[in-house]
Formats: structure tokens, sequence, C-alpha cells
């Protein structure tokens, strides 16, 4: 089940690969997710050291929020990563020049998961071209409604 969508990402990258990351919370923080009060829309994934770590995810503190912690809305998060999988991204992010991005975040087995893309970013006339094609698609499929009315 999809809880929140990265829809940026896809206009600004080619998303060449995706997986599938664990992330550390706190417990106010899964309860502000459960409810749907988490964006990340400009979040990106950062690499320190051999790990990786979500950075700019807003998740909104609910204001049942227990009052002997002080939440911070946007915080750096880990992210849980088998180790094959981060030297393989690290590689690439270093040596081929792509980005990490987040694309969404999900349940999975009662966890909240991200998506991450390995992506290339976009020039101007390619997010153009995408912006044309998808228009065009959407164009078809209204002619296609109405020729079976």
């Amino acid at each position: 089940m999809t809880i929140a969508d990265n829809k940026k990402a896809f206009f600004d990258y080619f998303i060449e690969d995706r997986f599938e990351a664990g992330i550390v919370l706190e417990g106010w923080e899964v309860k502000a997710i459960r409810d749907n009060k988490v964006q990340i829309k400009e979040a990106y994934v950062t690499i320190k050291g051999d790990e990786l770590f979500l950075f700019g995810a807003h998740i909104s503190a609910l204001p049942t929020a227990s009052t002997h912690i002080s939440p911070e809305a946007v915080r750096t998060r880990k992210l849980l990563l088998h180790r094959e999988q981060i030297d393989k991204l690290i590689g690439k992010v270093v040596r081929a020049g792509y980005t990490l991005v987040p694309l969404n975040l999900h349940f999975k087995g009662g966890r909240v998961k991200c998506e991450i893309g390995l992506a290339k970013g976009k020039k101007m006339h390619d997010k153009r071209a995408t912006e044309k094609d998808r228009d065009g698609k959407r164009e078809v499929a209204a002619a296609m409604k109405t020729h079976r009315r």
C-alpha cells in the first residue's frame, strides 16, 4: 500500500533501477506516517561513509505526540539495504554520475519501506519531450473514449 509518491522524480530523472530499502524511524514517525503526514517531494538520498541516508523527507508530528520527546519534522534518516546493494549503488553514484532519488514510501509486512531509484538527470528538452508524449497519450485515450460511444 503506497503512502507517499514522489511524482517529481519521474519528471526530473530517468529511473534506471529501483531498490527497496528499510528506514530507521522513531515511534512517533511511524504513527504520523500511518496518518499520512509525510511528504517526500523534496527528499533525496545521500551517501555518508558507506551508508545511505534519506535527507529532506518531511514527517509532521501528530498533536498527540508524547511530551517527553521533541519531534524533528525534517531529519536525516538511515536507509537499510544489503551490503552488496549499498556497494553497487555507491559505485554507480561515484563513478557513473547517477543520483539516488526516493520514489515512494509504502508498507510491506507492517513495516515502512522506501523505494529508491538509481537515476540520471533529464535535460530541459527531455522534460519537454516527456510532457509532449504524456499529452499525446492523453489525447489518444480521450479520442478512443469518445469513439467507443
